[in-house]
């Protein structure tokens, strides 16, 4: 796999800071964990959303789910403690510390979390304000102007 260096870029690209972070990630630069956990994201509705994290093993004390400003971090930390009184032969069920972020677009909330069967589902609504949905603008028939005519003055 090729890897590309953006720093280059970095001099002259103030401002665009967000820009030159989804390059990073696009190129894989991002140190998110090899894509642990995996996630889901669905469509529910017009304007509503689901993200649905596989974190089997986890609890719901294990899990913390945070909003700051347009960013959703969601955190899967286990008691490293009660591995060491069981002994494996084989072990396939992931137990690493995770951090997944997903950042969220203008208007999104996060409705609820709830950990149902090992899935994490996160219930994200989109509430646009009314000012800035589009509308539809009327455009009104206007009545056909009189003209008057001038006779010509022969003299």
């Amino acid at each position: 796999m090729r890897h590309f260096d953006f720093s280059p870029l970095y001099r002259s690209t103030i401002g665009f800071d967000r820009l030159v972070q989804l390059l990073d990630s696009v190129a894989g630069h991002e140190s998110d964990g090899g894509g642990f956990p995996p996630y889901n994201i669905e469509r529910l509705g017009d304007n509503d959303y689901r993200i649905s994290m596989a974190v089997a093993g986890f609890s719901e004390s294990d899990l913390k789910v945070e909003v700051k400003e347009q960013t959703l971090t969601v955190k899967g930390e286990r008691n490293a403690g009660e591995d060491k009184s069981r002994q494996y032969l084989h072990r396939g069920i992931a137990a690493r510390n995770f951090e997944r972020r997903f950042q969220l677009a203008d208007h999104v909330e996060v409705r609820n979390a709830n950990m149902k069967d090992g899935i994490l589902d996160i219930d994200l609504v989109r509430n646009v304000p009314e000012r800035l949905k589009p509308r539809t603008i009327q455009i009104a028939t206007s009545e056909p102007t009189k003209q008057i005519e001038a006779a010509a003055v022969t003299a």
